[in-house]
């Protein structure tokens, strides 16, 4: 669980904090008037973040140009059904 301080005071322990964050792995959320408004986390955290945020990325880019291109329908099936509008009542 992260723990939770508030702005003012992370003021006044901004260096244990630090140290607490990296030498200790610890995550620590800072609040303004009692709702989360910043983290403090380990650097290799946000650098394993960023690494599967960019895999995630490319996965998700891949998947579009493959629908886009058409490549993820099998050729030579046909259609099953077609929607058609339906007539005016």
């Amino acid at each position: 669980m992260n723990e939770e301080i508030p702005v003012t005071e992370a003021r006044s322990q901004f260096s244990e904090l630090v140290n607490r964050v990296g030498f200790g792995k610890e995550r620590i959320v800072l609040t303004r008037h009692g709702k989360p408004l910043v983290a403090l986390v380990p650097a290799e955290m946000l650098d394993q973040h960023s690494a599967e945020q960019t895999e995630a990325n490319a996965t998700a880019m891949a998947v579009h140009e493959l629908r886009s291109s058409g490549a993820d329908r099998p050729q030579g099936y046909p259609i099953a059904a077609q929607h058609r509008e339906s007539p005016p009542a």
